[in-house]
């Protein structure tokens, strides 16, 4: 079956969840530059789970433009996916408005967690048992990157028990890693565009 529901559908999600966590910004009533100090942590945590679900929009979309095909088990994979960035505004909340506390702070990273898992696991319903979709395959190879993530965040959880603001560095340094889009999907397929194109000429 085609992509292009699962593309609007994942897009409209996504720009759903970032509109849900801007809505937990508070305006203060007072018109002092000084109100805005008590508003740090939330505005921390909303920066970097902003940037965090603008990697996952933009490697999911360099992901699907790489593919030729999806499944119904693909569609799930996708949803599961969906559901675990739905949570990242509530953890997001959640965290900035306990001030970094223990226990917010590995949930967050827990969520996080699991959106690595769920993309891994899209990731691999695109691959396996789907040939057209040998571009993403070869791009993707091992995924050492995703799996490093993985095992980052579950630092990051641990850290976060013995002191949140470990937790915070470790999730902010995994998203700087994923802040440049995923280059070996995009050359994977400019270089398969390019061999068309000179099969055509030839």
């Amino acid at each position: 079956m085609g992509k292009n529901r699962l593309e609007a559908f994942s897009d409209g999600v996504i720009a759903i969840i970032i509109t849900i966590m801007v809505l937990e910004l508070k305006v203060p009533h007072d018109p002092d530059f000084r109100a805005l100090i008590p508003l740090w942590p939330v505005f921390m945590s909303y920066v970097l789970s902003f940037i965090y679900v603008g990697i996952y929009w933009n490697n999911h979309h360099h992901m699907l433009h790489a593919v030729k095909e999806v499944s119904g088990g693909v569609l799930w994979a996708n949803l599961h996916l969906l559901f675990w960035l739905s949570l990242i505004p509530f953890v997001t909340a959640w965290m900035g408005e306990n001030h970094f506390e223990t226990g917010p702070t590995a949930a967050y990273g827990f969520v996080l967690f699991m959106c690595s898992v769920a993309y891994m696991l899209l990731a691999h319903g695109l691959t396996a048992n789907h040939p057209k979709n040998a571009t993403l395959a070869e791009a993707i190879g091992e995924d050492r990157k995703g799996k490093m993530s993985c095992v980052l965040y579950l630092v990051g959880v641990a850290l976060s028990w013995f002191a949140a603001w470990l937790g915070f560095i470790v999730y902010a340094a995994v998203a700087v890693l994923w802040l440049i889009p995923d280059r070996r999907i995009e050359e994977k397929v400019v270089e398969e565009i390019e061999q068309e194109e000179q099969s055509q000429q030839g």
